[in-house]
């Protein structure tokens, strides 16, 4: 009696076990089907917004010889240099780094802002890839560095023309993304750094990793503090809201570098000159500026 107790118990135990386990199956299948076709869903909304180009994740690894050429890092991710399969166009490839929490919000930002934007002054965006848990940014390739390279590293200095010439290319960019874009840009970083120079000096504004999108009825936003020490505006630090004005003020901070050809902040000469902004004002009110 007590063997077939135990017999039914183990069987109605099997029986139990079966059913969850088919269950969890068809639960994990279903859920599994709604992956792929959210993901399918992501990207042909992504690719009729914007119309770029959808790459994989093992193209992007071939055409970069497995992330191996670094050319630049930044807040969220870092970039690659890399040529793609057909062996012709060599890009730059920026694998974003913390895709769960501001990663995947900042690779969303930059698809649909970036590649609804097509200006002369703008790098641009070529594709992306959205593969699993992969984020990368696919943009042309400038060649020349960034504009802190001119400044402060390279032994040849710009002249006025040319330097005339950088300051008009990197305003009529603020101008197009605060003035002209679909969905007002605040870029939120503007600095030497992300400032790129093509094959022919020009000069285009990179990196919107940090960029705050503003929607048509809204002309200010509270966020948390972005940028780069000695660019941010005031208000960044008052918790004030932010506009376009912020990206104006680091404008302004890099134009006295430009001038100058020295970095907004500089620790290695008398304390009245380290901060560049409050030198050029001191300078401005004892009438020393030529």
């Amino acid at each position: 009696m007590d063997m077939l107790i135990i017999s039914i118990a183990m069987a109605c135990l099997t029986l139990g076990f079966l059913v969850v386990a088919t269950i969890g199956v068809r639960k994990y299948r279903a859920y599994v089907r709604k992956y792929k076709r959210v993901l399918g869903l992501v990207n042909n909304r992504v690719a009729e917004d914007v119309a770029l180009k959808s790459f994989s994740f093992e193209e992007l690894k071939d055409a970069t010889n497995n992330f191996v050429d670094v050319i630049g890092k930044g807040a969220y991710g870092t970039v690659f240099k890399g040529v793609l399969f057909d062996g012709e166009r060599t890009v730059a490839i920026k694998r974003l780094e913390k895709v769960v929490a501001e990663g995947e919000r900042d690779f969303l930002n930059e698809m649909k802002a970036i590649g609804k934007t097509h200006h002369k002054n703008l790098v641009r965006l070529l594709g992306y890839c959205y593969d699993g848990t992969n984020r990368l940014l696919v943009y042309e390739y400038m060649e020349n560095g960034s504009l802190a390279d001119f400044l402060f590293k390279s032994n040849l200095k710009v002249n006025w023309e040319g330097r005339v010439e950088i300051i008009l290319s990197i305003a009529r960019g603020i101008c197009y993304l605060h003035e002209e874009c679909e969905t007002q840009i605040i870029h939120c970083d503007i600095k030497p750094e992300n400032i790129l120079m093509d094959d022919k000096g020009y000069a285009k504004i990179a990196d919107f990793g940090l960029a705050k999108l503003l929607m048509p009825n809204q002309s200010r936003t509270y966020t948390e503090i972005r940028g780069t020490r000695g660019y941010v505006a005031p208000e960044w630090h008052q918790n004030l809201p932010i506009t376009v004005k912020a990206d104006v003020y680091s404008f302004g901070i890099m134009l006295f570098e430009i001038i100058c050809c020295r970095r907004s902040l500089k620790m290695d000469v008398p304390e009245n000159e380290q901060v560049l902004a409050y030198w050029v004002h001191d300078c401005f009110k004892a009438n020393e500026v030529e």
